[in-house]
């Protein structure tokens, strides 16, 4: 039985960066449980049983047809040399092989494909799914963030306002200083709340991607470990490569097209002969049973006995006005619709990767500028705060220089953020997610 897998070394790229914790759900726990209890997976996986269903339906053309049966019930009536009630019964049977059908060929290969579609449309669902969980891990890890900065930067604003208010009941500073501060503060607040409504948002969807229960006094996902900006170099010519052999969408464009090409050869079949191995026969349980004969004045041949019939039956539609023909152009237009699909499908590709990996380039250069400006805007609030404490720096000075290092510290972590969602569109560019594997080594189970 085929089974879906995750490579381990991918999951070792997908967790690599995060810096995890001791606590919390790690990345490779929330892609197996979305695997494993998605909703929109499960329901992809129901679609391969009726794929194989529907493979039975195409190879049915090509395989023999056998049906029997019994007739049995009671007459009645007056005959001279006969009961007026008597029961009777016969059975019959007929056997029907195709010798020759131009459309058997194309409809095996057409039930094989069917199947693979199904695979194929499981695979795309469970990559989407687990992008969307991976998305929402790290909304989830930036969110909270950007809580914890803003949480800080309230501290260090309440601390100050203790400061004031001593400085003001001392008579060192006038009651708008301290009101200013005070004010400065409380506007944190609205700051801290947004970051942790954007938290539960990330963390409810996360939840309903990984198919947890959501009723009352359920317990929501607790994602583990922090964003953590790492430098990385993506190959944009080997990326190509590996995106147009392995990518799921793109393996099912390609199916599709086998699909069409074999419903029109199918289709073509109604241009040539059909040829069938027929055997009927009838089972008789007595003798002496008449039949009525209109083609013959003799009394001997209304007389009916078991036979068995075997031969052959030939059919050509030779002229059809167009029946089939129509189809069939039909069918290629729909054929080519999906190969010109296709090759922009693949087309899309490089250029992809091309946007993602200049995404990459650019996250990097304003990291390495951010970086350092971080480190000043350290050192800088730090003098800031010393020499407000001793009277030199103005309310307005502290202010600024907190404002300022907070906007560089969010801006860290937005970069953070936004690499990690670059990598993960980048691996689902690739076709990295997920894939079907005949090889039963390497499955889960």
């Amino acid at each position: 039985m085929k089974r879906l897998f995750l490579p381990a070394a991918f999951l070792c790229c997908l967790i690599a960066s995060l810096a995890t914790r001791t606590f919390g759900l790690t990345l490779e726990a929330a892609l197996q449980t979305t695997i494993e209890k998605n909703p929109e997976i499960q329901r992809a996986k129901c679609g391969l049983e009726q794929a194989a269903g529907q493979r039975l339906i195409f190879r049915a053309v090509g395989l023999p047809d056998a049906v029997i049966g019994i007739v049995a019930g009671v007459q009645g009536g007056h005959r001279a040399g006969e009961k007026s009630i008597q029961a009777f019964g016969f059975g019959y049977g007929n056997f029907l092989q195709p010798l020759f059908n131009a459309a058997v060929p194309a409809s095996f290969r057409r039930g094989d494909v069917e199947l693979l579609i199904a695979q194929q449309r499981l695979n795309v669902e469970v990559a989407q799914q687990l992008h969307a969980a991976r998305i929402d891990f790290y909304s989830a890890l930036y969110n909270r963030s950007l809580r914890s900065l803003r949480e800080e930067q309230r501290s260090r604003l309440e601390e100050n306002v203790v400061s004031q208010k001593a400085r003001y009941e001392a008579g060192l500073v006038d009651r708008g200083a301290f009101t200013g501060v005070e004010v400065e503060t409380r506007n944190q607040d609205p700051r801290v709340e947004s970051a942790q409504r954007a938290y539960g948002d990330a963390i409810l969807k996360l939840a309903e991607e990984m198919g947890s229960d959501l009723d009352a006094g359920a317990t929501l996902p607790n994602p583990g470990g922090e964003l953590v900006f790492a430098p990385i170099d993506v190959d944009l010519d080997a990326g190509t490569t590996a995106a147009l052999e392995r990518r799921a969408d793109l393996k099912l464009a390609r199916l599709v097209v086998r699909a069409a090409n074999e419903d029109q050869r199918i289709i073509e079949a109604g241009y040539y002969p059909a040829i069938n191995a027929t055997i009927s026969g009838e089972l008789l349980p007595v003798s002496g049973t008449r039949r009525t004969t209109e083609n013959s004045d003799r009394r001997t041949d209304d007389i009916a006995s078991s036979e068995i019939r075997a031969g052959g039956a030939y059919t050509w539609h030779v002229i059809d006005n167009g029946k089939v023909y129509g189809a069939v152009m039909k069918q290629r237009e729909a054929r080519e619709i999906n190969e010109v699909e296709l090759r922009k499908l693949e087309a899309d590709v490089p250029r992809e990767l091309s946007r993602i990996q200049n995404n990459l380039k650019a996250i990097a250069t304003k990291q390495s500028a951010l970086k350092e400006a971080t480190a000043a805007a350290e050192q800088n609030a730090t003098i800031v705060q010393q020499n407000l404490a001793s009277g030199v720096a103005s309310q307005f000075e502290f202010r600024q220089v907190e404002s300022t290092l907070l906007e560089t510290k969010s801006a860290l972590v937005t970069l953070a953020y936004q690499q990690k969602v670059a990598l993960a569109e980048w691996d689902r560019a690739l076709g990295r997610y997920f894939q079907f594997s005949d090889d039963s080594a390497q499955n889960v189970h």
